[in-house]
């Protein structure tokens, strides 16, 4: 009957999806960015069970930046990276054995002609607050901020330091 009146019918395959399988969504967050962030909320969860009712409204929101923490006989080190931002948008503080890292990301102004295609950088308000495993002497804290890193240096307490004791023979 199509035939008749000149219509042709055009048929698309979708490709087959596994039983069980979730449709893939693309996102311009990179995959090691998200699980990053994912990894960040489950630490928070196990750390404050309750405070993830209150963060729920925020959950995969703003921005965190990446961190590295080292920790030696002497101290521990919290390298994060800070790529783009200006020494004065930055916070360091210390409250017991609670370091925190916070600051804002500016925008920058951008005059280009045409529409931005692709955007993966964060910008705006962050807070990183790292628990640390041992007491630290808040009074000898140090920070520098060099090429985008941000490196604190926590040099551990003394009375956390761990120590070899002799054993005498009786």
């Amino acid at each position: 009957m199509n035939q008749e009146k000149g219509l042709k019918m055009k048929l698309r395959r979708e490709p087959k999806q596994s039983r069980g399988s979730l449709p893939v969504q693309r996102s311009n967050v990179s995959p090691g960015a998200q699980l990053n962030r994912l990894r960040n909320e489950i630490d928070r969860l196990f750390e404050d069970p309750f405070g993830a009712f209150a963060r729920a409204a925020s959950f995969f929101e703003g921005w965190e930046p990446s961190l590295d923490v080292y920790e030696d006989r002497d101290k521990i080190t919290i390298k994060a990276e800070l790529a783009g931002m200006k020494l004065e948008d930055i916070d360091v503080r210390v409250d017991g054995n609670t370091l925190s890292i916070s600051g804002e990301r500016k925008c920058e102004e951008e005059k280009t002609e045409g529409e931005r295609c692709r955007s993966e950088r964060y910008f705006g308000r962050f807070q990183r607050s790292i628990g640390l495993s041992t007491a630290i002497d808040a009074e000898k804290v140090s920070a520098k901020y060099r090429d985008g890193i941000l490196t604190v240096v926590c040099p551990k307490a003394e009375q956390a330091k761990s120590r070899q004791i002799e054993i005498k023979n009786a």
